[in-house]
This record gives structure tokens, C-alpha cells and sequence, in this order.
């Protein structure tokens, strides 16, 4: 069993750990650093999914790392063409030499003593050991093995194909087959128009309607700006064109969601018809952004349910048949293929069992520190992105943040910086890691995330402007992050 020291090891080589990663040898730049991948190839969501039509639901500008602009003219980007900026960034800065493929890691254990962290990893079956002084996790929030699969009743008596998304099988023939894709959220809105070029129909059976918003999948002002003006400066415009426009919307939902709700549906009317039974079919119970509005390019499920290829039905199901799906209401849907595209598995830490110094950490019961550090845990972040915008935003500058707190660290000669709970802290009121969000998937696991406290900086605020304030410019010695060695400490 071998073991290697590294200052950093960063777990997770998709679109944070790569950027975690470029951000490390920026600002970092005599640092020793390892990214462990638990499969074979770099990627993360990016390389996972195959499903039809997988895509981004954000724009690229702002999903796309803020050190490299995104050329494409399409800025709601196709999979592969994430997948393919992700690899491009890895070879530009060298990363590719630091990932270590089919790593997957088992245990993380904090020693005191040492300083470190101590990893244990099974490597194709071989059992590992790395070690080091900063742990970076940036394995995302969900668990790759497998997606969120309800027990449908009667599912066995199926006679075709059941499948999820997240496992996708390569060789799928729908050609002229009818399929039913059970959910209505970012996945199915991205399979239904897919599956409807070549199926014989498509239905989208949901449960409970959403938010569906219709946008250009090309920027034309950003593919306007590039031409005149230098490649950078063309970009940093339209990311923060597109971060101003997020932060209206939503914050225009939060303070007015009957308005924002009215505005919505009067764009999905616009975009089916005003026969066509919208408020059935596409007006949620929850008001604007309680969950994820879902984009759709240039209004594709739109154009394909007013061509008849696909149909939406808004019930519940009774049971499986062996031709289809019985629903509440008394109709069976028939199905040649059915696709439950019915959410994701979210696990804490990439699934990662933690320690500290032998004794088994309940994440749980810790307060987070500005959504990326925890209270007692000493040199360990974890990169949750945003909810509300796009997720690198957030990966970015928390990126940049972590450097910030390594040199000062070596600034202090300190081995060790602890996110620690003052004495007024440590009667404050809890709350959940993330509130004023009721999407399904976030709810199931709430109870094993750690809490936000009641006022900074226990808190976990979803804000890319004042975060970016924060993390670029605030003292990182505020009072409570700690910064020592285990000897000075006893």
C-alpha cells in the first residue's frame, strides 16, 4: 500500500476540480497538487450523461470559467461541446498531468498530529493511500452510481425498456417507438424534443407542472462584441450583461411572483397557442424560482408539442401495464420505451466517509462557513455552486478564495486554518444549507448537510455579487477562521 504527499489534492476532475485546479497553479504556484477522479476520464456531468440532447441550462458565459472565454456561437451549449471546453482548459494549463483516473476516494481522516489529511482510495481495486495538507473537494452534490428511482407499482409488468437517465444505454433504438418520459424537469425537457426527431410520439408525464422558459441558444450580442472587440474583454462584458440579467429575473421573482408568474405564462401561451391548456399543463403550484426555472433553446419542446410529435399529460400514475402506464385518471398511456427522468441522488462529500483524528465526522451536526468551509474542520472546502445562477460563478470565485486562504497560511507559517464558533456564536439559531428552495432533490438530503447559522459568516447567502465582494476582497483573518499549528494551538 503506497502513500503520496501532496499540499492540495482536489477531488473531482469535472468543470470545478479543473478549475479548482487551474485557479491553484495561478495563484498557487509552489504548490504540489493531485485531482483524484473516481472514473476513468475527466468531465463529471459533462462526460457522465449521454442521454439525447444533453445540454447546459445556463449560458456559457456564465458557466464557463471566468479565465476563459467560450468561442462558440451557441451559448446554450450541447454536452459534448462542454465536455470538450473542459478538456480543452485541462491541456491548455497542463492539468492532464495531475489526474489521477479510477481514484476513488473511500475515507478522508484529519490528524492533529500530522497535519494532514490522510485519504484512503481504492484504485480498480487496489487500495491506496494519499495524504495532504488541504483537502478540496469538488466532486459535485450528486451521486454518480445511480439517479433518484421512485419504486413505480407494477413496474416488472412492463413488457419494453425502462430507463434512466443516468444510465443511458448507448445502443437505444427509438426510431419509431412510443415513449413516455416520466418528470418534467431540466432532463426531461431536454430528452422529450430529442427523442421526438425520430420516435413515433412522446409523452411527458409529470406529476406537478413547471416553470418553462423559451431563450436564444445564441447570444447575438455577445457573438456581435466578439468581432469588434479583443476575445477577453468581448467575454467579461457578456458575463456580467448575463450575471445583471440573472440577478434582475430573480430578484424580480422573489419581490414579485405573481407578476413574474403572469409574465411566464404569458410567454409559454404565446409559444403554444391560446388553445392549447397552459395553465394545466405549465403553471406550478410554487411560485417563480422556489424551484429551478427550466430554459429551453429556441423554444424547442414548444415547437415540437404544437407539431403533434409530442404531448404533455399532468397526472399520477396508478400503476405500470405491460403496454405502458395506467394513470389516476383512468387513461393508459402506451409505451414501447419508458424514461424515468426523475431527479438526481444527492450525497454529501462525493459520498466520502470523514474522519477527524480517527473519529467519524457527522458533516451534519457543523455549521457551514460562507457555504464552503465547516465549523471544526480544519483545511477542507467543499464547492457548492449556485442554485439560482450558474454554478461556476460560484466555483470560480470560491476557487480564488481557497488560494487566498492558502498564502496566507504560508504568510502566518500556519499548517492549520479552522473555521471556528465564537461564543456568540454558539447559541445561535440554525438553519437549513439552503433555504427558499423546494426542488425535490435538495429536500431528500437536507437533513445530512450542514446547517447555516443565524447571521454571517455562517451563512450560505446564493448572492454572486456580494459573495464576489467577499471572497475577492475581505480579510480572510476575521475572527473566525483560525489560523495555526497544533502545537501553538495546545
Amino acid at each position: 500500500m503506497s502513500t503520496n504527499f501532496f499540499d492540495v489534492i482536489i477531488v473531482g476532475a469535472g468543470l470545478s476540480g479543473i478549475g479548482m485546479a487551474c485557479h491553484l497553479q495561478q495563484n498557487c504556484p509552489g504548490k504540489t497538487y493531485a485531482i483524484l477522479e473516481g472514473r476513468g476520464d475527466m468531465g463529471g456531468t459533462w462526460d457522465l450523461f449521454r442521454y439525447p440532447g444533453i445540454r447546459s441550462d445556463s449560458d456559457m458565459h456564465t458557466l464557463g470559467y471566468n479565465f476563459k472565454p467560450w468561442r462558440a456561437a451557441k451559448a446554450i451549449a450541447d454536452g459534448p461541446d462542454i465536455l470538450s471546453y473542459i478538456k480543452e482548459t485541462a491541456k491548455e494549463h497542463n492539468v492532464e498531468a495531475h489526474i489521477h483516473f479510477n481514484h476513488m476516494v473511500k475515507t478522508a481522516n484529519w490528524s492533529d498530529e500530522s497535519c494532514t489529511w490522510e485519504l484512503e482510495i481504492d484504485h480498480q481495486g487496489e487500495k491506496v493511500k494519499m495524504s495532504c495538507n488541504f483537502l478540496s473537494m469538488c466532486s459535485g452534490y450528486y451521486s454518480y452510481k445511480q439517479g433518484h428511482s421512485p419504486k413505480f407499482p407494477h413496474s416488472e409488468d412492463f413488457t419494453g425498456q425502462i430507463i434512466h437517465p443516468q444510465q443511458w444505454p448507448e445502443d437505444l433504438d427509438y426510431a419509431n417507438k412510443k415513449v413516455v418520459v416520466i418528470g418534467s424537469g431540466a432532463t426531461a425537457i431536454t430528452i422529450v424534443p430529442s427523442m421526438a426527431e425520430t420516435a413515433e410520439h412522446v409523452t411527458m408525464l409529470q406529476r406537478s407542472p413547471t416553470y418553462i422558459v423559451s431563450r436564444p441558444s445564441k447570444d447575438i450580442i455577445a457573438n456581435f462584441l466578439r468581432k469588434i472587440l479583443p476575445e477577453k474583454l468581448a467575454y467579461a462584458i457578456t458575463r456580467w450583461k448575463n450575471v445583471f440579467i440573472q440577478r434582475f429575473y430573480f430578484k424580480r421573482a422573489r419581490n414579485r411572483p405573481q407578476k413574474t408568474k403572469d409574465f411566464l405564462l404569458k410567454m409559454t401561451k404565446k409559444a403554444l397557442g391560446n388553445d392549447y391548456d397552459v395553465d394545466k399543463h405549465f403553471s406550478p403550484h410554487y411560485k417563480p424560482w422556489d424551484q429551478r426555472v427550466c430554459l429551453v433553446p429556441d423554444g424547442d419542446l414548444f415547437k415540437t408539442i404544437k407539431s403533434g410529435k409530442v404531448s404533455v399529460e399532468t397526472d399520477t400514475i396508478t400503476r405500470f401495464t405491460p403496454n405502458g402506464i395506467l394513470l389516476d385518471s383512468g387513461k393508459e398511456l402506451p409505451a414501447d420505451i419508458i424514461v424515468t427522468a426523475t431527479g438526481l441522488s444527492l450525497i454529501a462529500c462525493g459520498g466520502i466517509e470523514l474522519f477527524m483524528n480517527g473519529e467519524k465526522l457527522n458533516f451534519s451536526d457543523t455549521y457551514t462557513y460562507r457555504g464552503l468551509m465547516y465549523s471544526d474542520v480544519p483545511n477542507f472546502t467543499l464547492t457548492f455552486g449556485y442554485v439560482n445562477a450558474s454554478w461556476t460563478l460560484r466555483a470560480d470565485i470560491i476557487a480564488g478564495y481557497i488560494c487566498r486562504i492558502i498564502n496566507h497560511m504560508d504568510h502566518k507559517k500556519a499548517t492549520r486554518c479552522t473555521p471556528r464558533l465564537r461564543k456568540e456564536d454558539e447559541n445561535m439559531a440554525s438553519r437549513p444549507f439552503i433555504e427558499g428552495f423546494t426542488s425535490g432533490y435538495l429536500l431528500r438530503v437536507m437533513d445530512d448537510l450542514p446547517k447555516q447559522g443565524s447571521h454571517e459568516p455562517w451563512t450560505n447567502p446564493q448572492d454572486y455579487k456580494y459573495e464576489k465582494a467577499i471572497f475577492s476582497k475581505s480579510d480572510v483573518e476575521d475572527g473566525v477562521l483560525t489560523f495555526d499549528t497544533p502545537q501553538e494551538a495546545s
